[in-house]
């Protein structure tokens, strides 16, 4: 297979003794781009050197929703110089966290819109986090919509029902899979694959997180997200080579890769 890891942390500390081993391993793997999602409400921004220091990655920064208190000129300003690496292909994770609520609801609605206006303007795509609060994050991106001020994005990790992905199809945006498409509890989201388009669907490890069966329980790395494409074509009824490459440029035409 032919494979896109469009969202993993790999400069997290968990990589830290072996990440070249990983990066050999995501090579077999078949992995043929991966996009590193960094962190931008910190100075350090470990993503864009380890780009550079591999043709096939690519990265992102923008501010979480945990981190939304951080949110001010200087991070924004410091998001706009990321943004001109030649590395940069989105702004974000960005989006809002209702379940954990790290930063106040009003804080993150701020950061969240803010950023979507710092993309638009820079005409870059957004990776968006949303979860327990798809009821804001739709109105708001509705209104952008409306405005006609919406930039292009995918909802990263997509956990969400079949009648909400409907909704940001509608917005032009991606829909993108973790492992979590591959748990025993997940029939929404089994759903949700097997309807959506084929141009408008897109896999992800999400790494060191959410690890796809048969590998629960050890760390996630982008080589697993074989298994994720597979999960999908299996429920869509293609091969897994198929659907791994168009996944792969459904991918490089949204990050214009």
């Amino acid at each position: 297979m032919r494979l896109f890891d469009t969202h993993a942390h790999l400069t997290s500390e968990r990589f830290k003794s072996d990440r070249d081993e990983v990066i050999q391993r995501l090579t077999e793997a078949g992995v043929e781009l991966v996009l590193l999602v960094g962190d931008a409400s910190v100075e350090d921004q470990p993503v864009y050197p380890l780009a550079e220091a591999h043709p096939n990655f690519y990265a992102a920064t923008g501010v979480h929703p945990h981190e939304a208190s951080a949110w001010n000129e200087e991070v924004s300003e410091r998001i706009i110089r990321w943004m001109a690496h030649p590395k940069s292909v989105a702004l974000g994770e960005i989006g809002l966290d209702y379940y954990y609520d790290l930063s106040p609801r009003e804080i993150q609605r701020q950061a969240f819109d803010e950023q979507l206006e710092l993309a638009y303007q820079l005409k870059k795509p957004v990776i968006l986090h949303v979860r327990e609060a798809h009821g804001d994050a739709t109105d708001m991106l509705t209104a952008r919509v409306k405005a006609g001020r919406m930039p292009a994005g995918v909802m990263h990790c997509y956990t969400g029902s079949w009648e909400s992905a409907k909704q940001y199809l509608n917005m032009g945006l991606y829909i993108s899979f973790t492992g979590a498409v591959t748990f025993k509890n997940a029939p929404k989201l089994s759903e949700v694959a097997a309807n959506l388009p084929a141009d408008r669907i897109l896999v992800e490890t999400d790494c060191p997180y959410m690890t796809p069966v048969p590998l629960r329980g050890k760390r996630n790395e982008p080589a697993f997200v074989v298994h994720t494409a597979e999960k999908i074509a299996e429920i869509r009824g293609v091969s897994p080579e198929e659907f791994a490459l168009q996944a792969l440029e459904n991918g490089k035409r949204l990050f214009g890769i």
